[in-house]
């Protein structure tokens, strides 16, 4: 074997779905965090993510870990955040996703989303007091926004904060937040008589109560909770000041989206060599699967979307990096990415034919995590209006 043949086949071991080369376009630093946060997957996540999702089990003991990988607010700067790229925060999604979407989805809703409306929106004394522990994974965070009845248009919210005095007092009800029994602090989101407005609510405040949904078929090493706000008092101080209106959460959820962009790509990549790895050792009829044309054409087409998504991914990265990502393209990387890995994962399954539906393999695992990532962040339907929106110039949601 030549030099150059040795160094292709060293360079398919390990990324087996990429076809045109595109760890040539990350800088040396990109791929050494790469290769970083996928040396904690196969150490930590991989080894034990099988029991985890069969127990419905949230490994909290790795939170630190995290944080010690600066995975946690790691697009943020300062406050003991990482500053990274967006760019390496989206490598770093796709990693912790080809583990499991439920470890992802930990990190977006910590770093994304709650850590992001206090950095973005947040007074001094509210960054200085939550975001360090927060980003070395002391305390978790959580975002309630969604309702019962509030879930693709969260300008139907029910929550309420009226004024007593200097104090803020909350009612209402919040669905399908991420964390929230095991979170030290909530940005809740609420309607005011004047307008929506954020407010950061320490979880045992008296009136908070968290109770975790149960049982689930998808992301069960994740948790989702209900959480009922029960005459909850705030001093004046709690409410983020520069939030106000639906702006606030909605620039935090694009954080969000952005992020998984990248993440449903890892578990699509993921699912793809699990499957290519078995149609190699499976012998059918004294052949292996992988010898078969059409077991062939089904490698091909997961490899081609998954090259497609991830150089989407970077593009939208880029543009993030340099500022200039706008909400509509956000939309265009989330639909397609995420329809695009369910695809996959569920045509692996096909490989790995009725060994796919254990544990032992994760494609079907993958299917059903992003079920809930092709739910959560805004539904298909909403991203498509959202690009319909911007191709016509006629909104189509009322």
């Amino acid at each position: 074997m030549s030099a150059l043949a040795a160094q292709e086949s060293a360079e398919a071991a390990l990324e087996p779905a990429d076809l045109i080369n595109f760890d040539s376009l990350l800088t040396p630093a990109e791929l050494e965090l790469r290769a970083r946060v996928r040396g904690f997957v196969n150490d930590q996540i991989r080894p034990n993510i099988a029991r985890w999702y069969e127990d419905a089990h949230f490994p909290l003991e790795i939170v630190p870990e995290m944080g010690k990988l600066g995975l946690l607010g790691m697009h943020l700067h300062g406050y003991g955040c990482a500053g990274g790229s967006a760019v390496e925060y989206g490598l770093a999604g796709a990693e912790l996703e080809a583990g499991d979407s439920g470890l992802r989805t930990f990190v977006s809703v910590q770093g994304s989303l709650a850590m992001s409306a206090i950095s973005k929106w947040g007074s001094e004394e509210q960054k200085t007091r939550w975001l360090p522990g927060m980003a070395a994974g002391e305390l978790i965070g959580c975002f309630g926004l969604t309702e019962p009845t509030a879930g693709s248009d969260p300008s139907s919210m029910k929550t309420f904060a009226r004024r007593d005095g200097d104090d803020w007092v909350l009612n209402g009800t919040k669905r399908w937040i991420g964390l929230a029994n095991v979170a030290a602090v909530a940005v809740i989101w609420a309607q005011t008589d004047d307008g929506v407005r954020g407010f950061v609510v320490p979880t045992d405040t008296p009136g908070f109560a968290a109770t975790p949904i149960e049982p689930k078929l998808s992301m069960r090493a994740s948790i989702q909770c209900e959480i009922e706000l029960t005459d909850l008092r705030l001093p004046a101080d709690a409410v983020l000041p520069g939030a106000k209106g639906l702006r606030g959460p909605f620039s935090c959820l694009n954080e969000a989206r952005y992020g998984i962009i990248w993440g449903s790509m890892g578990a699509a990549r993921d699912s793809f060599e699990a499957a290519l790895a078995y149609s190699k050792e499976r012998l059918q009829f004294d052949k292996p699967l992988a010898g078969y044309q059409l077991t062939q054409q089904k490698l091909v087409d997961m490899a081609l979307e998954i090259n497609k998504g991830f150089l989407l991914a970077l593009h939208l990265g880029r543009l993030k990096d340099a500022g200039t990502l706008q909400p509509h393209q956000i939309s265009v990387g989330k639909l397609n990415n995420v329809r695009e890995a369910i695809a996959i994962a569920r045509e692996a399954r096909t490989i790995l034919g009725g060994n796919g539906i254990t544990l032992d393999y994760s494609p079907l695992r993958h299917a059903n995590n992003l079920e809930s990532v092709r739910t959560y962040e805004g539904t298909d339907e909403v991203h498509t209006l959202i690009l319909g929106q911007k191709l016509t110039g006629i909104p189509a949601f009322r």
